[in-house]
């Protein structure tokens, strides 16, 4: 994975126009494309953003029926350990040269990415895959607009506020309050992943730091997912699915969609990055027969607006020459 050293933090990263990590993710591709490229050629990252994204959520939907057997922990557990595997073996990391403040930020990272899988993979246990992804999403919305001054963005807040009460549908007992407690709480960990991805994004060349993070994930999830399922772990059949699992939900969507930040504008790639609930949505149908009711799919498409919306107004504040344009 021969990345530039910013690239190293994972797509998700850039769900949001976070302050920390759309600069670091404009210096994975280049500033000026040059002339004259294709529509077929200008296609291909829109294509690995998208096929990124399905890979994820239509792993979460094989993580959902792989429970029964392993058990939401025992799930975690096996998707971080294989993932952590693989990108040990592919990025080679070299584990000399680094300070104690660069050891803090890649365990810091460590611990927010195992807190946010293994908190999510506990919503996924109680509630559809489409809601939990809409209500884990709340997480980086919430701090793009703590971190912007810009007073549109409480707009945008409150359109994911009205989409959060839809879903409530007067009481979030009708979704298990306890699976909405842990995905609201997978978000509050997607935000602490988003600040410590950056930061280690910065500090490891390369995917060094995310394949050093999941090995901290993995060490801090194997006592529980052990505690939970024990000797399951060791089935044949749960330990291949557990690799699909990792492959699908980690190291694939990884791998494409730094291929398409070569090539494509972090603020358009944060704005594809908000459909990902949608696409939870579709998978949880296809896969797990969660229909949702019209007024659930009406709230989702709430939250992705207000995502788009404080992704496009974040990151058009950052183009300095935007509002001078018009004369």
């Amino acid at each position: 994975m021969n990345v530039q050293p910013s690239a190293s933090e994972p797509a998700a990263v850039a769900a949001v126009a976070v302050p920390e990590a759309v600069p670091a993710l404009d210096t994975a591709g280049p500033k000026d494309p040059g002339p004259g490229p294709g529509r077929g050629t200008a296609l291909v990252p829109i294509v690995l953003v998208v096929a990124g994204g399905l890979s994820v959520q239509f792993g979460s939907a094989v993580a959902a029926l792989l429970m029964p057997k392993a058990g939401a922990l025992g799930v975690v557990t096996l998707r971080l350990a294989a993932a952590a595997l693989i990108l040990l073996v592919v990025c080679r990391p070299k584990l000399r040269g680094h300070s104690r403040a660069d050891w803090g930020t890649v365990v810091a990272f460590g611990v927010a990415m195992g807190g946010m899988n293994t908190l999510f993979y506990q919503a996924l246990d109680r509630i559809p895959l489409g809601i939990a992804v809409t209500l884990e999403v709340l997480g980086p919305l919430a701090l793009s607009v703590f971190a912007s001054r810009r007073l549109i963005n409480v707009v945008w807040a409150g359109l994911a506020l009205v989409g959060v009460v839809l879903l409530g549908g007067g009481g979030f007992d009708r979704l298990d309050p306890v699976g909405v407690a842990y995905a609201l709480g997978a978000g509050a960990m997607w935000a602490a992943y988003i600040v410590f991805s950056a930061r280690t994004g910065r500090r490891f060349p390369q995917a060094d730091g995310l394949a050093l993070a999941m090995v901290v994930a993995a060490v801090l999830s194997l006592p529980l997912g052990i505690w939970e399922s024990g000797a399951k772990l060791t089935v044949p059949s749960t330990l291949a699915l557990g690799a699909a699992v990792a492959v699908l939900s980690s190291v694939l969507p990884y791998t494409l969609e730094l291929m398409a930040l070569r090539r494509l504008p972090a603020s358009t790639f944060a704005v594809m990055m908000s459909l990902e609930p949608a696409i939870a949505a579709t998978a949880g149908f296809l896969i797990l027969n969660q229909a949702l009711s019209t007024t659930d799919a009406l709230a989702i498409a709430l939250v992705i607006g207000a995502s788009m919306g404080a992704v496009r107004s974040q990151t058009g504040a950052r183009q300095p020459g935007a509002r001078k344009k018009k004369g």
